[in-house]
């Protein structure tokens, strides 16, 4: 079986699991620049760029991968957020974003091998790529609202070279999350189907919008719905929202998404929202039952976490839903179906 078609058939039992943050998890290591910079001897501070931990500090995103699959992932995703080339020119070090990427997903499908090989539970990796510090869709310039800093086709080729470092490190699926702009997130799919053409097979898509304003709206202006229209050609095994606000925000719109998809609903919220510290305080408990109304709801396949959220959450959520049935997936309604920032759906005659 590929693994588009083992993913539907584990989804068609349960609900499945992803994992929850890495970025608040390896804030918890405390550690210094050194630790980051390692003996690659990069002229720039490296302390923040987590990134480069799966080749200076392996140990780091290993105990944190291990210790979501101990809580109950399904899916592991690779720490690789921010390793792309434009992302990595802020550290000096975009001559590693191969070598970070291979080795990140090298890491996370050992393990899931290891956990799957334990108990014969199929374990999936998603290879995550994140939306960069640019957009397509806006200017940087309020005098000057043509200008752009990048064009589609080289975001296109950074986000390539990232995905093929991932596929060649193990990863089943390319995991386009936090989308902010929905062109950049284009130029992800667009990367993607080419590099699955490049291999002659199927490379799945997963697709995960983050929401800017309590209106359910992206950056670029998109509603829920207008993005699944903006984006559903590329045909991805999920869709669904990440970051954005807590669980409780997020309801309205996982219904929208749910009623609409042809495909697997995959949400995974942020543990509320942060402090006047930046910290995040709600309880996995907490968490758990939020996400519980929308799988009693019959609304969502895959569940985890993002900002704050940690093993403990995402054993919470796991245990909170087991038992509970996976949303079945509808029929594709046969419309035409386009995108401006609003929906737009051509009437039959």
């Amino acid at each position: 079986m590929t693994p588009r078609e083992r993913l539907l058939a584990e989804a068609a039992k349960r609900i499945l699991m992803t994992d929850g943050a890495f970025g608040t998890e390896i804030q918890n290591w405390k550690l210094a620049e050194a630790d980051y910079a390692g003996a690659l001897g990069l002229s720039h501070d490296q302390k923040g760029n987590n990134d480069i931990l799966a080749i200076t500090k392996p140990e780091v995103p290993e105990t944190i991968t291990r210790e979501y699959l101990e809580a109950g992932s399904d899916i592991v995703s690779t720490n690789t957020f921010s390793a792309n080339l434009i992302s990595q020119a802020d550290y000096g070090a975009e001559h590693l974003v191969k070598e970070i990427n291979v080795a990140s997903a090298q890491i996370a499908r050992r393990l899931a091998d290891e956990y799957e090989a334990k108990d014969g539970r199929p374990r999936f990796v998603a290879g995550a790529i994140g939306p960069t510090n640019k957009t397509l869709s806006l200017s940087p310039d309020v005098n000057d609202p043509g200008y752009r800093e990048i064009d589609f086709d080289y975001l296109k080729d950074v986000y390539r070279e990232q995905i093929d470092a991932l596929v060649e490190g193990g990863a089943d699926f390319i995991l386009i999350e936090t989308v902010f702009d929905t062109l950049n997130a284009k130029a992800g799919i667009k990367a993607a189907i080419e590099a699955g053409e490049a291999l002659g097979r199927d490379l799945p898509i997963m697709m995960s919008m983050t929401l800017t304003d309590l209106s359910g709206r992206n950056l670029s202006g998109h509603t829920v719905e207008a993005f699944w229209h903006a984006v559903r050609h590329a045909k991805p095994i999920t869709i669904g929202l990440n970051c954005s606000f807590g669980a409780e925000q997020l309801r309205p719109h996982v219904k929208t998404l749910s009623g609409i998809c042809d495909t697997l609903i995959m949400v995974y919220p942020n543990a509320g929202l942060p402090n006047e510290l930046g910290a995040y305080d709600e309880m996995p408990v907490t968490t758990a039952g939020l996400v519980k109304e929308w799988a009693d709801a019959g609304q969502v396949n895959i569940l985890g976490g993002c900002c704050g959220s940690t093993p403990a959450h995402i054993n919470a959520i796991a245990e909170t839903v087991a038992g509970l049935a996976p949303r079945p997936i509808p029929a594709a309604e046969v419309r035409t179906k386009l995108a401006g920032l609003e929906p737009f759906t051509m009437a039959a005659a």
